[in-house]
């Protein structure tokens, strides 16, 4: 039975988890706007206040998403053993520091460390910690809460693109990123400190040999069905943000403007939301190996469509969306995987560990993306690659079955 007053949805979890929810849902959304979307808003303005190359600050905040995937590891084992509240609070203050140290940033090696800092802040702050936490809090009902949480924090770009526009114009990047400083620490670091409460059951501390009460995490990860899932999800994760960032130029290449080419991304981000509201019909009706197939098989068609399609603008758009839908369930396959073979019990170190790949492959697609150009010759060449990329993904989800002495209990 649910606790009092808990929507029947989300199963049987105490308030205390439903509160943990709606601040994770806040500060998620706030961490991904400040850290992330403002970047690509405030990096302009910094260019033309500095002189520093955009290449370059391009290159300094990639270098910051790959220190968030090498921590992902880390920072799992620590949340493991400490709980969300202590991680992610003092990811918060470190991030509220390194946007600081952005804002005041005299030079380009300053630049970078602060940025640095600012991707070990987001090894704490973005979805891993928090889809960890959900698990762990939410039992059967996880699904759903994992659902509410990406649905909610794939506005961020809606909210803070515009809002870091705003706070450019009227403060300079400078004063943007001071502003957006403050954000972290008037919002993200009271929430994480004041509502991640819920109990929190440590997982046993592992021997030299690697072994705790629950078993050995080391033949888990050496397994052929967590290597497999790793390059799946690490090889979908690729294509899908190539694609993201790589989506206007492909639709000048294809001869739309550049109206239509950004109504066509926003329609896709529309197609995130609807395919987040698809998962949990989707989860009862399909195993995890199968799904994580079929959504990484409809990821890489997607892709190959957008190569094709290139008119009437109907076609387009409609192709986007459903791009879009397919990259909304990847995230939540992405957030689910490991659960699904292997229980809760070395979720947020299993996760961490898987995390990493992921964080690099997200970190590296961009650039790719686009340097692939001139080996292959156009941006539609380009996307067929990274359908077929997508493809060989998805041929590796079909080995992501555990063995007997891997699986969950």
């Amino acid at each position: 039975m649910a606790a009092p007053g808990a929507p029947p949805w989300l199963g049987d979890v105490e308030p205390r988890a439903r509160r943990a929810l709606a601040a994770l849902c806040v500060t998620v959304t706030t961490s991904y706007g400040t850290l992330y979307y403002s970047f690509p808003v405030l990096a302009p303005m910094a260019r033309a206040d500095t002189g520093w190359s955009l290449v370059q600050m391009t290159a300094v905040f990639s270098a910051a998403q790959v220190v968030a995937g090498l921590g992902g590891a880390p920072v799992g084992r620590w949340l493991e053993s400490s709980g969300p509240r202590v991680v992610m609070t003092t990811a918060a203050v470190l991030g509220a520091a390194a946007a600081g140290a952005i804002a005041v940033a005299p030079t380009m090696a300053t630049f970078t460390l602060a940025w640095l800092v600012a991707g070990v802040a987001m090894s704490g702050l973005f979805y891993p910690p928090a889809f960890a936490a959900i698990t762990h809090w939410f039992g059967a009902g996880r699904v759903r809460a994992l659902t509410v949480l990406t649905m909610v924090a794939g506005l961020a770009s809606t909210i803070f693109a515009p809002l870091a526009d705003a706070l450019g114009s009227a403060l300079g990047w400078r004063g943007a990123y001071a502003v957006l400083a403050l954000v972290l620490v008037a919002v993200v670091v009271p929430l994480h400190a004041c509502a991640l409460t819920p109990a929190w059951r440590s997982a046993p501390t592992t021997t030299a040999a690697g072994r705790g009460a629950t078993g050995p995490v080391g033949p888990v990860v050496a397994s052929r069905s967590y290597l497999a899932l790793t390059l799946a999800l690490s090889l979908g994760a690729f294509g899908v943000y190539a694609v993201i960032v790589n989506l206007v130029p492909l639709l000048d290449a294809h001869g739309i403007d550049a109206t239509t080419a950004a109504w066509a991304l926003g329609v896709g981000g529309v197609g995130q939301v609807l395919g987040r509201l698809v998962y949990g019909p989707l989860q009862r009706r399909t195993g995890p190996l199968w799904r994580l197939v079929l959504v990484l098989a409809a990821c890489a068609a997607t892709t190959g469509l957008l190569a094709a399609v290139t008119a009437p603008v109907a076609a387009v758009m409609t192709v986007s969306l459903l791009a879009g839908v397919a990259r909304g369930i990847f995230t939540l396959v992405q957030a689910t995987a490991v659960f699904d073979r292997w229980g809760a019990e070395r979720y947020a170190t299993l996760n961490g560990i898987l995390h990493t790949p992921l964080m690099l492959a997200i970190a590296l697609a961009p650039w790719a993306g686009s340097a692939l150009t001139a080996p292959l010759g156009s941006y539609p060449a380009v996307f067929v690659a990274l359908a077929g990329i997508g493809a060989l993904g998805a041929a590796a989800g079909v080995f992501t079955r555990p063995g007997r002495r891997t699986a969950r209990p």
